[in-house]
C-alpha cells in the first residue's frame, strides 16, 4: 500500500468522531457476528438487495438531515413522497404518455412546491415546524384523496416505464443479482447534500439558522430564503423517493409510506444529528440508515422474528443519544456553559 493511500485512510479515520465512530464500530461488529452465525449473509447478492431496499430511506434521510440541521422538524416528507408519486402516475395514465421523465418531472415539481408551502407557512405564521408539517402531512394526503381518489394500480395497470425503472442495474454479477441504479441516485444526492452543507454559503447559513436563528438574522442571513431551500429540497428528495418506491414495489398504493416517518427520523438521530439544530453530517445520517437496514434485513439470518428489530434499533438509538448529549454536556462544562441542551 502506497504512502498516499495510508495517509488518506488515516485521514478518513481521524474524521470519524464521536457518534460516527461509534456507529461504524457497531456496524462492523454486527456484520461480523451475523456473518459468523450465517455465512450466507456475506454473499454479494445480499449486499445488493440491502442497498436496493435501503436507497429510498437514504434519500429521505438526506432531506430530514437538512431540515434538522436548520433547526426544524419535518414529518410531512412521507406524505409528500407518496402524493407526488401518485400525481405523477395519474398524470401519465391520464395523458397516455408512458414516460419515466414525465412522471419524474411532475412528481418532483409537486414535491418541491409542497415543501416550499411548508416553508411559507412556517415563516409567515412563525409556527413550530413540527405542528405545521404534522398538519400539512394530513392536508396534502387528504387533498390527494379528495381530488384524485385512492385507486391502487397493479403492475400491469401502472406505467410500464416505472416497472422497467425498478429493475435497472448498473452492475450485474451472474448468480448474485445486480446493483440497482437507485444506489447511483443516492450516491449523487449524498455528495450533492454534503457539498451544499459543507462547501457553500447556503450550507453555512443552514447551520447558522439551526444554531441560533436570531443571531443568524442579525448577521444578515436571509432566514426565509434558507428555510425555503431546506423544505423545498426535502420535498424534492421525498418526491424522487416516492417514484423510486412505487417502481421498486411495482404497485401504486396511495396510502402506503404514511406512518414510517418516525423510523426515518430515528435513523437520522442515531447518526448524531441533534433535534435542537446546528449539528449533523451526511456521513452520520447515512450510517444511521445503514444500521437500520442491517437490523431489518439480518433478522432472518439470525433466526429471529421482527420484534427483535425494535429492540436492537431502539437500544442503539438510546445509546447514540446518550453518547451525543453526554459529549455535549462535557463540552459545555469545559466552555463554562451551564444551560441545559
Amino acid at each position: 500500500m502506497s504512502t498516499a493511500t495510508v495517509s488518506t485512510t488515516r485521514g478518513w479515520i481521524r474524521r470519524l468522531r464521536g457518534v460516527e465512530l461509534y456507529l461504524a464500530v457497531v456496524i462492523v461488529v454486527y456484520i461480523a457476528v451475523v456473518g459468523i452465525v450465517n455465512p450466507l449473509f456475506l454473499d454479494i447478492g445480499t449486499l445488493f438487495d440491502m442497498l436496493r431496499s435501503g436507497a429510498g430511506v437514504a434519500l429521505l434521510a438526506l432531506g430530514v438531515l437538512t431540515v434538522l440541521v436548520s433547526g426544524g422538524i419535518d414529518v410531512s416528507f412521507t406524505a409528500i413522497a407518496i402524493v407526488s408519486a401518485y400525481v405523477g402516475v395519474r398524470t401519465a395514465l391520464a395523458t397516455g404518455i408512458d414516460n419515466l421523465w414525465l412522471i419524474l418531472f411532475v412528481a418532483v415539481t409537486v414535491g418541491t412546491l409542497l415543501g416550499a408551502l411548508n416553508a411559507v407557512i412556517i415563516y409567515a405564521f412563525r409556527l413550530p415546524t413540527l405542528i405545521v408539517t404534522l398538519g400539512t402531512a394530513s392536508a396534502y394526503h387528504g387533498a390527494m384523496a379528495v381530488l384524485l381518489g385512492t385507486t391502487s394500480y397493479s403492475r400491469v395497470q401502472m406505467p410500464q416505464s416505472l416497472v422497467e425503472f425498478g429493475v435497472v442495474d448498473i452492475l450485474r454479477i451472474p448468480g448474485h443479482g445486480g446493483l440497482s441504479v437507485y444506489v447511483a441516485i443516492v450516491a449523487f444526492f449524498a455528495v450533492l447534500t454534503w457539498f451544499i452543507l459543507q462547501r457553500t454559503m447556503l450550507g453555512r447559513s443552514i447551520y447558522a439558522v439551526g444554531s441560533n436563528e436570531e443571531s443568524a438574522s442579525r448577521l444578515g442571513i436571509n432566514i426565509f430564503a434558507t428555510k425555503l431551500f431546506v423544505y423545498s429540497y426535502t420535498g424534492f428528495l421525498g418526491a424522487l423517493m416516492g417514484v423510486m418506491y412505487v417502481s421498486q414495489l411495482k404497485y401504486v398504493n396511495p396510502v402506503s409510506l404514511i406512518g414510517t416517518e418516525l423510523l426515518v427520523l430515528a435513523a437520522v438521530l442515531v447518526g448524531g444529528v441533534r433535534l435542537t439544530g446546528g449539528v449533523g453530517t451526511v456521513l452520520g445520517a447515512l450510517l444511521g440508515v445503514v444500521l437500520l437496514r442491517l437490523f431489518v434485513s439480518t433478522l432472518v439470518f439470525l433466526g429471529l422474528d421482527s420484534n427483535w428489530n425494535d429492540l436492537f434499533f431502539g437500544s442503539v438509538l438510546l445509546a447514540s443519544l446518550i453518547v451525543m448529549y453526554y459529549r455535549q454536556r462535557a463540552r459545555n462544562r469545559r466552555a463554562l456553559v451551564f444551560a441545559t441542551t
